[in-house]
């Protein structure tokens, strides 16, 4: 008698649906976490420091924001393309929209007067400079540099 390989799904079932095994697949949880910019946050004596990769989106596309403790970062993008002959007859039209949004949950002493935010090279960097007073109950924008 042969081995037989027994294939489970993520779940542990022995007959997996024949979707379970296209929905938990990796290329899906890849696809999800893609959509979202790199990320590294750091933390110095005065200050927290977030850097996100945002290529392709330019300052003015990029929002900054805090409302309570909660700091939102988030983008939108848009490009058209339009190619014509020589008629000015449309060849073709080509589209690209990108936009992201992502929380952070910033300590108290954090102080939100004096967050800065730079972008250069495709790296959009936020100080956070350290306080000893709570956060104030409101939102504030923030510029990019």
């Amino acid at each position: 008698m042969k081995n037989q390989l027994r294939r489970f799904d993520r779940s542990g079932n022995f007959f997996p649906s024949f979707f379970s095994s296209y929905l938990n697949d990796d290329v899906f949880n890849n696809l999800a976490e893609n959509s979202l910019p790199a990320t590294n946050i750091s933390e110095s004596e005065n200050s927290f420091g977030i850097e996100l990769s945002v290529p392709g989106f330019k300052k003015e596309d990029i929002k900054i924001e805090i409302e309570k403790n909660i700091l939102k970062v988030s983008a939108q993008s848009e490009e058209n393309t339009e190619e014509k002959d020589e008629n000015e007859r449309v060849l073709r039209r080509e589209f690209k929209t990108s936009s992201f949004v992502r929380s952070f949950t910033i300590p108290e002493n954090v102080d939100t007067e004096s967050i800065t935010a730079s972008q250069k090279d495709g790296v959009l960097q936020i100080t956070l400079p350290k306080q000893i007073n709570a956060i104030e109950d409101k939102v504030k924008k923030i510029e990019i540099q």
